[in-house]
């Protein structure tokens, strides 16, 4: 917080209570941060395995609103390529100037070398890989903070396996954002990336989850607050010396 004022964060990917999305904004928002937050309800719809959460905005608005935040929540689809600068611009106009951008979204659709579709492809590189170029873009176009203050981050996996689309373009994701660290020098902004591993927000099989336990040492799963705590340390005056890096948060899982 400078001068009793409230920086502004926009975070993408937060749709439902259950996910990381929702742990980010509520440690941002307990840390000082006034919030600018994205959602795409088709895309949750979609999912066979997540619940349907109507009141998943209004509540996580209220929780950023009990941390004395102010807050905005946009619906938008970002494999729309003019989806990105809207959701700056709105961020702009209803909060003020945005300090960080954190990007938590995802198309993530299983499939392998042999059944992945051109349209599945596509589609995972436009969300995954494009929007994150674009929304990078958006901010640093508008980005007037100090010097020194601003951070990016963005949220990858090293899944690949049966996996391919998702795997892949989390990839082209990594070294988008770390490319920012240098190329957006001349801001004093940072960039960073967090691989969480496999936190279970739900999507999560008997199977699946007995195997992540016991290849993680720690001997439990993953939680979005895990997370959360790395990225409230990243957007911290404390965290400002880290940038361009991968940054592995996840028990140290090793499948």
């Amino acid at each position: 917080m400078r001068n009793g004022k409230r920086p502004v964060a926009v975070v993408t990917g937060v749709g439902r209570r259950a996910g990381i999305g929702a742990a980010l904004v509520d440690k941002l928002a307990a840390t000082g941060w006034d919030i600018a937050f994205s959602y795409w309800r088709p895309y949750d719809d979609r999912m066979e395995w997540t619940t349907a959460d109507d009141e998943a905005r209004d509540a996580i608005g209220t929780r950023l609103t009990a941390h004395g935040a102010k807050w905005l929540a946009v619906e938008s689809d970002l494999s729309d390529v003019d989806a990105p600068g809207r959701l700056l611009d709105a961020a702009v106009a209803g909060l003020g100037p945005v300090r960080a951008l954190v990007m938590a979204h995802c198309e993530s659709v299983d499939s392998s070398i042999m059944d992945t579709t051109v349209g599945a492809f596509d589609r995972h590189f436009a969300v995954n890989a494009r929007a994150v170029w674009l929304l990078i873009k958006a901010y640093a176009e508008r980005y007037t903070e100090p010097h020194g203050s601003g951070r990016i981050v963005a949220l990858t996996s090293d899944h690949t396996a049966h996996n391919l689309p998702y795997g892949a373009s989390k990839g082209a994701l990594d070294r988008i954002v770390l490319a920012a660290a240098r190329e957006l020098a001349h801001l004093g902004v940072t960039a960073n990336v967090i691989n969480p591993g496999p936190v279970d927000t739900g999507w999560m099989t008997d199977e699946i989850r007995r195997a992540a336990l016991e290849a993680t040492p720690l001997g439990r799963g993953g939680r979005p607050a895990d997370t959360a705590n790395l990225l409230g340390f990243l957007c911290s005056e404390e965290g400002g010396w880290m940038n361009g890096q991968l940054l592995m948060s996840n028990g140290g899982f090793a499948p």
